[in-house]
């Protein structure tokens, strides 16, 4: 026989459990008659807060196209994982970052990294943190280019303000200086205002950028952008 209860029982938990999840959806698409150009940008963000770790994912992605060029694309997905140690206001963390971005010739970029990082500012109003540590990197480059790896060290932060029910913004850095290539440095940032329209609806305005202070012959040394549209959130945040 079934037990109903265990059913219900197994209900709320798997109810809660997707209650502790907090993020957005953002969207956004520009059409141009002029030269038959589109753009488009679609991005999500996502994380799961509990008392003494978190762990989170955002993704982004771009496309522009017009008549008589190629297509260009850039996609993005971050990963972390943070847990608090037991000193106030510090924290260990593991991160990684997946990127291709044809501006780049970038085919697919793997980084991989972690630390030690401590919480500037951490309220109801901003929360800004820091982080200091080491890194890995694999890419692979089109063009026939050979794929490289890269060991470095990594210096990342990380700045949240708020203003409930009417703005916030996030914004994401990264440094990579490379230790086994002395003199390359590579930097990734991503950036997003917010302004509040109605219920869980916003607009929203985003920056993305990547540099390579050494790219591979022929390939641009940066990737960077802009994007505006609506934005959906979920939970908490």
């Amino acid at each position: 026989m079934i037990d109903s209860s265990r059913i219900v029982e197994m209900d709320v938990t798997s109810a809660k459990f997707f209650q502790r999840f907090n993020g957005n959806v953002n969207t956004g698409i520009i059409y141009s008659k002029g030269n038959q150009s589109t753009q488009y940008s679609l991005g999500s963000q996502v994380t799961y807060p509990r008392e003494r770790w978190a762990a989170g994912a955002s993704f982004s992605s771009t496309l522009s196209a017009s008549t008589g060029t190629s297509a260009s694309t850039r996609n993005q997905l971050d990963v972390d994982v943070l847990h608090l140690m037991r000193w106030n206001n510090w924290f260990d963390e593991g991160l990684g970052i997946f990127l291709q971005s044809t501006e780049q010739g970038i085919i697919r970029q793997g980084t991989f990294g972690g630390g030690m990082g401590r919480y500037l500012t951490n309220t109801n109003a901003a929360r800004i943190s820091v982080l200091a540590g080491f890194g890995g990197q694999n890419t692979d480059y089109a063009q026939n280019i050979a794929p490289q790896s890269l060991a470095a060290g990594l210096i990342a932060a990380k700045l949240q303000f708020f203003r409930f029910n009417k703005t916030n913004a996030n914004l994401s850095a990264a440094l990579l200086p490379a230790i086994s290539e002395p003199g390359r440095v590579k930097f990734n940032a991503n950036a997003t205002y917010y302004i509040k329209l109605t219920g869980n609806l916003s607009w929203n305005v985003s920056f993305y950028g990547n540099w390579d202070s050494r790219p591979p012959n022929n390939l641009s040394g940066s990737d960077y952008g802009s994007s505006s549209g609506l934005s959906w959130t979920f939970g908490n945040k």
